[in-house]
């Protein structure tokens, strides 16, 4: 899978520098830091569209629940993990009913914040609110829907064809087997013919390709399938 972008809300330039080299190791995330809210807004008004957001509650220009508050209304679904000094059950509530996911006190052990941020990214990825990015469109799997927004164009998914396009994007472009796929998508294994397979992967390049004939998203590759998914 991509490096999937998380934003640092946070003013503490020493604590960012740290946040940013720990999410950027191995290449599991691709984090970008914003010191205000004001800076954080105008990212997330740019071309990335962030994964999710670890967000400190004091900021020199307003409160980080405020803020979240704030992002909810505007219609922001992806996980918000607060990050704050202050760690009063009262706190914790306030922070929590203004839309965050979860919230951590400082000093926090990286490896806890990792593996929370981890949690609340598995439990979006299956909610109705997961959004992945291939190609033109943005994919939609709880709705199994494809959305292209430059054409205002929408296209539905079987539930077959949606769990395939998302196994093939959780594989991060690298090739999955037709027998994978029967497994995991279908739930039986090679003794079946791959011909199942064959004719889905037809029917999705019909619907997510601008040129069938010419596939660039849903590439054929050794013995198998990839999704070219930032192609």
């Amino acid at each position: 899978m991509p490096p999937r972008p998380v934003l640092i809300v946070e003013d503490d330039a020493v604590l960012c520098e740290t946040l940013f080299e720990q999410l950027s190791q191995e290449g599991e995330f691709a984090p970008q830091i914003a010191d205000t809210t004001a800076a954080a807004a105008e990212k997330l008004a740019g071309p990335v569209r962030f994964d999710a957001i670890l967000l400190d509650l004091g900021l020199p220009d307003g409160d980080g629940r405020e803020f979240c508050a704030r992002l909810r209304e505007e219609g922001q679904r992806m996980p918000i993990i607060m990050l704050t000094g202050r760690d009063r059950e009262e706190d914790v509530v306030q922070g929590l009913d203004a839309g965050a996911n979860d919230y951590l006190a400082k000093p926090f052990r990286l490896n806890e914040l990792l593996a929370r941020l981890r949690a609340q990214l598995r439990i979006h990825d299956n909610s109705e609110d997961a959004v992945f990015p291939i190609g033109p469109h943005l994919f939609r799997p709880a709705a199994r829907l494809l959305v292209e927004p430059t054409r205002n164009r929408k296209v539905r998914l079987t539930a077959k064809e949606s769990s395939i396009l998302k196994y093939l994007y959780r594989a991060g472009g690298r090739a999955v087997p037709r027998e994978k796929l029967l497994e995991e998508v279908w739930g039986y294994n090679a003794a079946v013919c791959t011909h199942t397979v064959e004719t889905h992967i037809y029917r999705l390049r019909q619907k997510i390709e601008p040129n069938p004939a010419m596939a660039q998203l849903l590439l054929t590759e050794s013995g198998g399938y990839c999704l070219m998914a930032g192609a």
